[in-house]
């Protein structure tokens, strides 16, 4: 007895290391963003925007929606950490569907008046330009969002100064 099970032990560390190859079937592989980048991300849209005189915070979501990095900026309002945060979950969350990479794109898509009880229904969906979605090739691995300057276009292009600090270091 004690032979078959030392056997049957043996047999199977043999099949589980077989079946365990470096790309394991039915395993997915995602990238994630690092805390540096989100950092620097984050730091270089608020600055985007404090240059501009406007008062505002960003955030960067990861796939799940989870804030990964939020910086409110000097001066920036309480509502700000909000739509920050919300402008980037609409992007993340929505952009797969249409393969739309802002938030702007989104809302355009959706037009002016969504239809009630729709989307704009959930909450956390921003329909209004401010926040992009981070890629890695054509993986979403990240959104960002800005909120707080004196129209969502302003925060759409600190959103993008963020987005583009980090460009590089994508590839």
């Amino acid at each position: 007895m004690n032979n078959m099970i030392i056997t049957l032990i043996g047999v199977l560390g043999v099949a589980i290391g077989a079946a365990t190859p470096a790309t394991a079937q039915g395993v997915l592989t995602t990238h994630r963003l690092s805390a540096a980048l989100a950092a620097e991300a984050v730091t270089e849209a608020v600055a985007a925007c404090t240059k501009q005189g406007y008062h505002v915070t960003a955030t960067i979501v990861d796939p799940d929606g989870a804030t990964q990095a939020m910086l409110r900026g000097d001066g920036a309002g309480i509502v700000a950490v909000k739509s920050s945060y919300d402008k980037a979950y609409t992007v993340i969350m929505l952009g797969a569907t249409n393969n739309l990479d802002s938030s702007g794109a989104i809302a355009q898509r959706i037009g002016p008046t969504p239809p009630a009880g729709g989307i704009a229904k959930f909450d956390h969906i921003a329909l209004q330009p401010g926040a992009f979605r981070i890629k890695v090739g054509n993986e979403a691995i990240a959104a960002i969002g800005v909120g707080g300057a004196p129209g969502s276009n302003f925060d759409e292009g600190c959103a993008q100064a963020g987005l583009a600090k980090i460009a590089d270091q994508l590839k």
